[in-house]
C-alpha cells in the first residue's frame, strides 16, 4: 500500500513557483531517478519564451545553449546576456551574496548563443530564475529545452575544502526554466535509508572536510527539534563497513522511541546534522548530489508505528523542500476497517 504524501511542514522554505512533482510513491531500490527538468521543442531567440538547452558537468558547472537564428552570426558587438535572478531576492546584493548574476551570451558559430556558468562562480543557495537579455530590452524568461544531466547522477566530488557547489536546472510548474542552487561545506550526503520498526539507519558520505577520517572519528548525528532547537538527541556515527566504503563513508541508527518520548501531539520535525569530532563544525544531512531538484514529493518513505505515552504515534524520514533530511513524528491515523 502506498503511504500518503507528506502534508506541508511548517517553517520550510517554499515558493508558489515550486515544482510540485508527480504522484508520490515509495522509492524502490534500483529504480532510476528521473530528471525533474522536461524537454521542450527549441524556439528562436526572437519569439516569445525562447528555450535553452542545459548541459551539466561533474564539477557543478552548467552550459546554456540558445537558438538565435540570424543573430548569432551577425557582425559587430554583441550584448546579449543570460540573467539569473534569485527568487525573492532584493534589487541589490545582500549579505549572502549577489541577487542577480549576468553571464555573457556569445555566438558559438553554429547559429546559437552559449553562456557558461562555471562551478567557480559563486551562486548562493536558493532558486534562481533564468532570463535572456539583449541590449536594453527587458529580460525574458526562458523555457527548458533539452537537458543533459547525466554527469549529476551519482556524483562523487573529489577532495577539496572549498564549499560544494550544486546547481540543478528544472522546469517550474509554469513551464519556465529555473535553477536550484546549493553551496555547502562541509556536507553530509544522505545515501541509503533503511527503516524498521525501531528506527532509521542512515548511510552517508562526508564531503569538503580537510581530513574526513579525523572529522568523523567520534562524530555524532544530531536530531534537532525544529520548534525547540535546544532539544537535541544524538547518536554516534560509525565507519561504513560495506564493500567499496572509505574514510568518508559513515553510518548511524536513530531510534524513533527517543524522538517520541516527549511528544505531546501534533507534528514534531527533527532536522538531522552531523557534528564533527572536535565539536566546532556541523554538516547538514541532505541529498543533493544527483539530478532531482525537488525530492519531497518523489522520495516518500512509509511511516513506522512508535510507542508514545501521549497517544499512538508514527515516525519516518522525509526530504524537505530544500532536500535536507528530517524525521517527522505525528499522530498515527486510526485504522480503517
Amino acid at each position: 500500500m502506498t503511504p500518503p504524501t507528506d502534508p506541508a511542514v511548517p517553517h520550510e522554505h517554499t515558493s508558489p513557483d515550486e515544482t510540485t512533482g508527480p504522484s508520490a510513491a515509495p522509492h524502490a531500490a534500483g529504480t532510476p531517478e528521473e530528471p525533474t527538468i522536461v524537454s521542450a521543442p527549441p524556439q528562436p531567440f526572437g519569439v516569445e519564451d525562447p528555450s535553452a538547452d542545459c548541459i551539466a558537468d561533474s564539477a557543478g558547472g552548467l552550459t546554456f545553449d540558445l537558438d538565435a537564428p540570424g543573430l548569432a552570426d551577425a557582425p559587430g558587438d554583441w550584448s546579449a546576456a543570460l540573467v539569473l535572478r534569485r527568487r525573492g531576492g532584493a534589487e541589490t546584493d545582500g549579505p549572502d551574496g549577489p541577487e542577480e548574476v549576468r553571464l555573457p551570451l556569445a555566438p558559438d558559430g553554429d547559429g546559437r548563443l552559449r553562456a557558461v556558468l562555471p562551478s567557480t562562480v559563486a551562486l548562493p543557495e536558493g532558486r534562481w530564475d533564468v532570463y535572456a537579455a539583449c541590449a536594453d530590452a527587458e529580460p525574458r524568461r526562458l523555457v527548458p529545452g533539452l537537458a543533459d544531466l547525466r554527469s549529476l547522477v551519482d556524483r562523487r566530488p573529489g577532495p577539496s575544502t572549498s564549499p560544494l557547489a550544486v546547481r540543478i536546472p528544472y522546469a517550474t510548474k509554469h513551464g519556465n526554466l529555473s535553477l536550484r542552487s546549493w553551496l555547502r561545506g562541509p556536507h553530509a550526503e544522505a545515501g541509503d535509508l533503511v527503516l524498521d520498526a525501531t528506527g532509521l539507519t542512515l548511510h552517508g558520505r562526508l564531503y569538503r572536510a580537510a581530513d574526513p577520517a579525523a572529522w568523523l572519528a567520534g562524530a555524532v548525528v544530531e536530531a534537532r527539534l525544529r520548534r525547540d532547537p535546544e532539544r537535541v538527541r544524538t547518536v554516534p556515527v560509525a565507519p561504513a563497513k560495506e564493500e567499496g566504503a572509505d574514510d568518508q563513508d559513515f553510518t548511524c541508527t536513530l531510534p524513533f522511541a527517543a524522538l517520541a518520548e516527549e511528544w505531546q501531539g501534533g507534528l514534531d520535525v527533527w532536522d538531522l546534522w552531523v557534528r564533527g569530532a572536535q565539536g566546532a563544525e556541523t554538516a547538514r544531512v541532505a541529498r543533493i548530489l544527483d539530478d532531482v531538484a525537488d525530492k519531497k514529493q518523489i522520495f516518500v518513505y512509509p511511516a513506522q508505528t512508535v510507542d508514545a505515552s501521549y497517544a499512538p504515534a508514527q515516525a519516518g524520514p522525509y526530504f524537505t523542500a530544500d532536500n535536507d533530511l528530517a524525521i517527522r513524528v505525528d499522530e498515527r491515523p486510526p485504522t480503517v476497517r
